[in-house]
C-alpha cells in the first residue's frame, strides 16, 4: 500500500530507527514518543488492524507479542515493567490504519492513561 506510511518504512523508503526485524514483523522507534522507551512492532504485510485478522493469522500475532516481549528485555523494562498497547479505530486514538503494538515503559504508567 504506497500511501501507508508504515508500509514504506519496511520497503525502506521512509527511514526508521529499526530496533528488530525477521520475515514477519518489524520493530523501530516512535518518533512522537509517550514515554522513555516507545517502540512500535508491525507487520511486515498490511493488515489494517487486529480486526482485520482471521484464523490464518494466528502465527503472525503471536509473533507480534514475542516480538513486543523480546523489545522489553533488550530495552531492560521486564524488572520495572511496561505497557503493550494497540488501538483499533479511529475512535480508539488509531491514526495509522496499518496494525502497529505500542511497546512502552521507561517511567510509571498512569491508569487511566493520559
Amino acid at each position: 500500500m504506497d500511501n501507508c506510511i508504515f508500509c514504506r518504512i519496511v520497503a525502506g523508503t521512509i527511514p526508521a530507527n529499526i530496533v528488530f526485524q525477521d520475515e514477519q514483523v518489524l520493530a523501530f522507534e516512535d518518533i512522537n514518543a509517550q514515554a522513555p522507551v516507545h517502540v512500535l512492532v508491525i507487520p511486515k504485510r498490511h493488515v489494517a488492524a487486529v480486526q482485520n485478522c482471521g484464523d490464518g493469522d494466528q502465527a503472525l500475532l503471536g509473533q507480534l507479542l514475542l516480538t513486543c516481549a523480546e523489545v522489553a528485555r533488550a530495552r531492560k523494562l521486564t524488572g520495572s515493567g511496561y505497557r503493550i498497547v494497540t488501538n483499533t479505530g479511529a475512535d480508539s486514538g488509531q491514526t495509522v490504519f496499518h496494525l502497529h503494538l505500542h511497546v512502552l515503559g521507561g517511567r510509571p504508567m498512569a491508569w487511566p492513561p493520559g
